[in-house]
């Protein structure tokens, strides 16, 4: 979590809509919420036109590694609202949407998840 991110301005406005939102969250919620403010407030924040296309933003597809099981996944980062994970539609405020966002194609990223710490790899990012 100590790396800085890089946000468009626009999800930097979907991001903050979200979190005005989520006010009378339950306890559980909460850190989530926290977890992404910090991320928020962290970010490096530039023009749409200016955001490298590896970068996870809202609605990217994103092939993330597992660099302790080896195992790779894809998932779509998205809206609390549009949150599918059967189909893969993980939410910006679940810990790993909010681990993922803003980093780049080939960064690790360390999170703390429910079943513990993991380190994973970002293989691919495609943008919508």
């Amino acid at each position: 979590m100590g790396r800085r991110i890089v946000l468009s301005t626009p999800d930097v406005a979907r991001l903050r809509a979200i979190l005005g939102s989520r006010q009378g969250s339950s306890l559980r919620d909460r850190s989530h919420i926290e977890d992404l403010q910090g991320e928020v407030e962290r970010a490096s924040v530039v023009a749409v036109d200016d955001l490298a296309a590896d970068v996870v933003t809202l609605r990217s597809q994103v092939r993330v590694r597992d660099m302790q099981t080896g195992e790779s996944r894809q998932y779509t980062v998205v809206s609390p609202l549009q949150a599918d994970l059967a189909s893969g539609h993980i939410s910006v405020l679940a810990p790993l949407g909010t681990a993922l966002l803003g980093y780049r194609e080939g960064d690790e990223v360390y999170w703390q998840m429910p079943g513990g710490p993991r380190r994973l790899q970002i293989e691919k990012v495609m943008q919508p």
